[in-house]
């Protein structure tokens, strides 16, 4: 085509996320496998673990205090959470349970016992919840209200060892006030000066001051703290159930199932969209064709009513004829890749049937001299008729100049056929001043010649005609094509003088319809052809692509084109 390829947006986050989310669910096998994975995975951590049971106790911390109900006391005064939360969790906790425990006939080690145990605190308060996880319900409300009562223990010995800390501190500092308040006693009767009175009463409020200390320290409220939720035995397991292991597995299963299908499709070398097809094949694409179950068997779709297979096509071939490329030397060369070359049969002949309904005098040449086939697939709809007239001056009975037959399209009129026929040298059939003779005929006023080739990959039957016809649509299937045999066809189409008109996507059969498309024995090979010959029945289609990219219509006049 002449017109500029539109080239992807790679800033148009939205459409390539979509791009690539229907890419990966190409591959819908390893989406399955990952989630059937993850809910066996789900239903084995399930059925196979043992119950366990959760007690949970609330225990509310406070600090000591000397009066709990006067003006702007604070019950958070000197209390860090987080610390607390580390004590309740440390070895001296789990000493006093574990020997608590014991008492009761409860016999686990320290360590063992802090295995099941968690503290977590809510946020904004001052309790620390005890959730203890055990092997029966029992288990559980014993070693979490034994854990909760030792924390409390603990914490209580250690504000009284604070207070006795300090009370023999302030006693410490009593004992030589009192001595020298005694000694001054003695002095007093002596000497009574102002100075040793003085003194004296400096010391007499020391003591004071120091006595009241003490005494307010052994006056404190030494409660550590209050059980607000005493540990039950539960009545249910704890744990996630079968439902939710379920779900948990179905979702990881689902993850596990994108990665591997992100991992396939990084090293697929396959073409992953038809915006990468356009890019590799540096033509647009002309149409994506639909799957018809009513198409098996029979090569021609137009002319069937209701066809949405024949719309397709007449829609690819009105984008051909108002393309200024082919609109200028109105010659066309249909061929596949590589591999089998049934698509491109069906897609040259209902291109054919699809320019004769627009008027146009059409002439399909099948260039296929290794396993041609459209003679015996068209079948009664082919006739007969007189070769051309320089060839019946000339005496020309060989191919392509030998024969040629009128095909009938049911309601839309008829286009010439020239049927391939085995050759013993291929390269010089297709070179011959026959050919360019039968390709100048779309010189003619409102003519056009389509000629179906060969893979272009497995044989250079296609490449010998390009300077001939420099038009060429490749028919193909993007699951099955490859990136680099795209740009490898672009490359050699480029070389030899010709340019890419568009692609034609089609989407495969499966392991099925390749094996009935398989020649039988007697089928005659000659030059070295390949052992999978074209099909003989019409294309069953399923919708492969995005239709919107394909060529805009253009508003130009076939030369000489009848109206």
């Amino acid at each position: 085509m002449t017109h500029p390829i539109r080239p992807a947006d790679d800033h148009d986050e939205p459409a390539l996320l979509r791009d690539q989310f229907r890419q990966l669910l190409r591959y819908r096998a390893l989406l399955v496998t990952g989630v059937v994975v993850g809910l066996l995975g789900g239903a084995f951590l399930a059925l196979s673990g043992d119950d366990t049971y959760t007690s949970t106790g609330e225990v509310q911390v406070r600090s000591a205090t000397s009066d709990p109900f006067a003006t702007g006391a604070s019950a958070d005064k000197g209390i860090n959470i987080g610390s607390e939360r580390q004590t309740a969790v440390s070895d001296t906790v789990g000493d006093l349970a574990a020997a608590t425990l014991l008492k009761e006939g409860d016999d686990v080690t320290a360590r063992k016992l802090l295995m099941g145990l968690q503290v977590t605190n809510p946020p904004n308060t001052l309790t620390l919840r005890f959730s203890y996880t055990g092997d029966t319900p029992e288990q559980a409300r014993s070693r979490a209200e034994a854990l909760a009562n030792a924390y409390l223990a603990h914490r209580k010995a250690r504000t009284e060892e604070s207070i006795d800390n300090m009370a023999n501190g302030y006693r410490a500092q009593l004992k030589p006030l009192e001595e020298k308040r005694d000694l001054l006693e003695e002095r007093t009767g002596v000497d009574a000066a102002d100075d040793v009175s003085s003194a004296r009463a400096n010391i007499i409020v020391s003591i004071s001051e120091l006595s009241r200390k003490i005494s307010e320290l052994g006056a404190l409220d030494t409660t550590p703290g209050y059980l607000n939720k005493k540990p039950v035995a539960p009545t249910e397991p704890s744990g996630p159930g079968l439902p939710l292991l379920l779900g948990l597995g179905a979702v990881v299963g689902l993850a596990l199932g994108l990665l591997l299908s992100w991992v396939r499709l990084v090293f697929d070398p396959a073409v992953r969209s038809p915006r990468e097809l356009v890019r590799s094949l540096g033509a647009p694409l002309l149409g994506t064709l639909p799957r018809e179950r009513a198409a098996t068997g029979t090569l021609l779709a137009i002319g069937r009513s209701g066809s949405r297979l024949a719309e397709e096509y007449r829609a690819v071939a009105f984008r051909l004829a108002y393309d200024p490329s082919f609109a200028e030397r109105r010659r066309l060369l249909v061929t596949a890749p590589r591999g089998d070359n049934a698509a491109a049969s069906a897609a040259a002949v209902n291109l054919a049937a699809a320019f004769a309904e627009m008027g146009r005098d059409v002439l399909l040449v099948e260039a296929d001299l290794r396993t041609p086939s459209l003679a015996r697939d068209l079948g009664p709809a082919a006739h007969e008729v007189r070769p051309p007239r320089w060839a019946a001056e000339e005496g020309d009975r060989t191919w392509p100049a030998g024969g040629r037959s009128n095909v009938d399209v049911p309601g839309s009129g008829a286009f010439a056929l020239v049927a391939g026929v085995p050759a013993d040298n291929v390269p010089r059939a297709l070179t011959s001043a026959s050919v360019g003779r039968i390709v100048a005929e779309a010189d003619r006023p409102g003519a056009v010649v389509i000629v179906l080739a060969p893979p272009v990959l497995s044989y250079a039957d296609a490449v010998a005609l390009v300077d001939r016809v420099e038009g060429v649509m490749i028919v193909c299937d993007p699951r099955e094509v490859h990136r680099s045999d795209l740009e490898r066809i672009r490359e050699i189409i480029g070389a030899s003088g010709g340019s890419v008109l568009g692609a034609l996507l089609h989407p495969g059969r499966g392991r099925l319809g390749r094996a009935d498309r398989r020649p039988k024995s007697s089928r005659r090979r000659t030059g070295g052809g390949p052992p999978d010959g074209p099909s003989t029945g019409g294309e069953s289609q399923e919708t492969g692509g995005d239709p919107t990219e394909t060529m805009g219509l253009r508003s130009v006049t076939l030369p000489g084109a009848r109206r």
